[in-house]
């Protein structure tokens, strides 16, 4: 394994446990978790900028601003105010582009069934927190939970169409691995939020959040190879 690849990795990971640190400790952490957040996805945007050659330029870029969507997220929920609206807003967008990348490569019939699929698992998963989400909340989040049921089932049967693609094969698996994690993630979030809160919330929620993000980057560089 190339050791800038363990380089990075370990960067990424020391700057996620610094803002799970940051998160679960008292307010005299906080800045280490306003510091550490949105660095692990600017490291992150930067491992994915360096592949060399990528996937494809197009897949790249699309990649690179669901990054940065997700770079304005982070942003928005770290901070003292309630700006969930405006976090999720920014998620949404960041879905959108993984969309853009995703989508192409993909059959008709595997997008189908895993969209139908992630759709199954959303609607198990919403009913007992969905009465609690407030009113005025409610259709934003449930047209959240679609666009990002739509990427991790078009990243799923991307995986699955390419399965026998020396080149693409493995990115597409790690790019599918990744909108799964980000399933969980938010599915976790969401239960924190509006289902009654979770022991260590923070944990969870981060580590699955960066996990998601790393692997949809590592996407980027062909035959799972580390950019150079």
């Amino acid at each position: 394994m190339d050791p800038r690849f363990r380089a990075t990795g370990a960067a990424v990971a020391i700057l996620a446990a610094g803002a799970i640190a940051g998160a679960l400790l008292d307010d005299g952490f906080r800045l280490l978790h306003y510091a550490c957040k949105p660095l692990a996805t600017v490291l992150i945007a930067v491992y994915a900028m360096r592949a060399a050659p990528p996937v494809s330029a197009r897949y790249r870029a699309a990649v690179l601003a669901g990054l940065a969507c997700s770079l304005a997220g982070d942003v928005f929920l770290m901070l003292p105010q309630d700006l969930f609206v405006p976090g999720l807003v920014a998620f949404l967008l960041a879905h959108l582009c993984y969309i853009v990348a995703f989508f192409p490569g993909a059959g008709t019939v595997p997008r189908v069934l895993g969209l139908l699929a992630y759709m199954a698992f959303a609607g198990c998963n919403l009913v007992l927190p969905l009465p609690s989400v407030p009113a005025a909340l409610r259709v934003a989040v449930l047209v959240y939970v679609g666009v990002l049921m739509l990427m991790a089932g078009l990243a799923t049967a991307r995986a699955w169409s390419l399965r026998h693609d020396r080149r693409l094969a493995a990115p597409a698996r790690a790019a599918a691995l990744g909108g799964m994690l980000f399933v969980l993630s938010d599915s976790l979030l969401a239960w924190d939020r509006f289902g009654g809160g979770l022991p260590l919330a923070m944990l969870f929620i981060l580590a699955t959040y960066y996990a998601a993000q790393w692997c949809i980057a590592h996407s980027v560089a062909p035959s799972g190879r580390a950019p150079a």
